[in-house]
Formats: C-alpha cells, structure tokens, sequence
C-alpha cells in the first residue's frame, strides 16, 4: 500500500490539492501497477513561521510566497 506523503507550507487551494491527489495516485498505479485503492496521499501543511530554510524562517525568507 503506497504512501505519499506531501509537506508544504498552507495555503493551498481545495481544487489544487484535488489535482495533486488525483494526479499522484494515478501516476502512482501507472508506475507501481497497484489498484488506486491501495494508494494514500497526505497533505501537510506548515505555516511558514514554522519552518526554517537556510538560517532563516521561510516566513521571513520568503514574505509573499
């Protein structure tokens, strides 16, 4: 049973994680020829204050993203 597992920072829209499990688990059964039943994806959304790039909090790094 394939497990993915997605961390991000929040934000994401409802339709953008629709596609992104609709793709990955699709994609997922292509490759692994498993039934899309047996696939999980997860989606983790972190703040960005709660998550450090290079030193920095990406919240400051990166403002407007």
């Amino acid at each position: 049973m394939p497990i993915l597992r997605l961390e991000t920072w929040e934000g994401l829209t409802k339709d953008t994680k629709r596609d992104f499990v609709e793709t990955m688990t699709r994609e997922t059964c292509r490759i692994l020829g498993c039934p899309p039943e047996a696939v999980t994806v997860i989606i983790d959304e972190k703040p960005k204050e709660n998550w450090g790039a290079a030193g920095e909090l990406c919240s400051e790094r990166f403002p407007d993203k």
